[in-house]
């Protein structure tokens, strides 16, 4: 008999993975693929769409003809701050630009004038202000410097609604997706921001995520999402299964403090530290904060590691001794060696005086003591003045750091605070979302010692 399974495309900038998940929602399967970049009509690197659209297209008509698995349903989950412009034919009209293209910083500046000025349309979207990342601008940039390509804009759509129009060819927006700092979405309102209509950019009304379509493919019926974005999408499975109020410590090369239960509005002052706001599966904001943890991590270890002369893989081995990490914090007085001095300061300092360590150990106590501060200082920020938060959940590369376990659940002693190992996060949310299943799940949690 065969197995039945959902299939997820799980779309990052780096890998393109399929993912299979049984009923059980265990991975039975899963194929990654790397695509080489190509370069958009400006000479700038850019995903190579129509590679990407093959391989979905020929990769879903092999598996609905599987003698392995039953497929039942498909979703996408991909990253943001991405869209794609269609013709009125539903052709598409450019590549998929990159949204770390350059951007002239007069497009938006003439959008905040005319909308409260900088400050007050970056608080009302919940958008930093970011240039091509805040994705909504991109059609302004497009208008600016390729008119005549603007002009034959039909549809304008997500990425993940893009890889799902594909198959069906029928076009969606969802909240996940809109709400990802893209500047188009006003949170006091909670609906489109007047400038859509006033530069007559046509975006479709969002739809729940849980929509579906029952296609065709290759003479068989499968029921097809309409994607999801990617942090959003990771949510879903402690929605499904965490008891209590939560927050979600997502870290790797940035690490993403969400809290969904926040109800709080963002102010400009948060604004300016990095915060900002998703939108949850359920079209509410997740009010978040942003810090580039694993880079800061990466930068300073290297001169760690070179003044020691130790491999850069060297820290796996450094058992945590919160003996020694207490008595740094008693030698230091809260002065930092790694990073300037200063609330809400993340820069590097320029010198960073390694003397100050007798041996890599101590040193890199203090570097992760410093690094946990950093990232205390930005999950207050998205805590509100009466926190009901239970359940503090943290995930990705630094979950397996036990110097950083101890940093979170020594500040929140009074909150039960967890590492959590759930493979392919985002993928498992997609699957979630496009199940209907009320399921609770294993969130794979290890309670953090205080």
């Amino acid at each position: 008999m065969k197995e039945i399974v959902i299939a997820i495309y799980d779309i990052g900038k780096t890998n393109k993975k399929i993912i299979l998940f049984n009923e059980d929602f265990k991975i039975v399967s899963e194929i990654e693929e790397k695509f080489a970049e190509i370069q958009d009509d400006d000479g700038f690197e850019c995903d190579d769409i129509e590679h990407i659209g093959r391989w979905i297209k020929e990769s879903l008509t092999r598996l609905v003809h599987s003698d392995k698995y039953e497929l039942k349903a498909v979703n996408f989950t991909t990253y943001g701050a991405t869209l794609v412009y269609l013709d009125e034919n539903g052709n598409r009209l450019t590549p998929v630009y990159n949204y770390l293209k350059p951007m002239d910083e007069n497009i938006p500046e003439s959008l905040y004038k005319r909308h409260g000025g900088r400050d007050e349309f970056c608080r009302r979207t919940a958008s930093p202000a970011l240039g091509m990342l805040n994705s909504g601008l991109q059609p302004l940039w497009l208008k600016a410097t390729k008119p005549e390509v603007f002009s034959k804009i039909k549809h304008i759509l997500h990425f993940p609604q893009y890889l799902s129009y594909i198959i069906t060819g029928k076009i969606y927006s969802e909240h996940t997706s809109i709400g990802c700092h893209t500047a188009l979405w006003d949170f006091d309102n909670m609906n489109y921001h007047p400038w859509i209509k006033v530069h007559g950019l046509n975006l479709p009304e969002p739809v729940p995520v849980e929509t579906l379509n029952e296609i065709d493919v290759d003479g068989k019926k499968v029921k097809i999402g309409i994607g999801i974005h990617d942090s959003s999408s990771s949510l879903a499975p402690y929605f499904s299964s965490s008891e209590g109020k939560f927050l979600l410590i997502s870290t790797g090369t940035w690490c993403i403090n969400m809290n969904p239960f926040n109800t709080e509005k963002l102010t400009a002052d948060q604004l300016d530290k990095d915060c900002l706001c998703y939108m949850s599966i359920t079209g509410q904001p997740v009010k978040s904060s942003r810090l580039f943890l694993g880079h800061l991590h990466e930068t300073a270890l290297k001169q760690v590691c070179d003044h020691f002369r130790k491999p850069e893989d060297y820290y796996k081995k450094v058992k945590a001794d919160n003996q020694l990490s207490t008595t740094l914090k008693s030698k230091f007085h809260g002065e930092k060696v790694f990073f300037q001095t200063g609330p809400y300061s993340r820069d590097l300092k320029d010198y960073i005086d390694v003397y100050e360590f007798s041996t890599f150990e101590e040193a890199y106590h203090q570097l992760m003591n410093e690094l946990g501060d950093l990232t205390i200082e930005a999950v207050n920020l998205v805590l509100p003045a009466i926190d009901e938060t239970e359940n503090i959940y943290i995930t990705g590369g630094f979950s397996k750091n036990e110097l950083f376990q101890n940093s979170i659940s020594n500040a929140y002693s009074s909150k039960f605070v967890y590492t959590s190992e759930i493979a392919n996060g985002s993928a498992l949310g997609s699957a979630l979302v496009v199940s209907g299943s009320k399921s609770s799940l294993n969130l794979g949690l290890t309670r953090c010692k205080v």
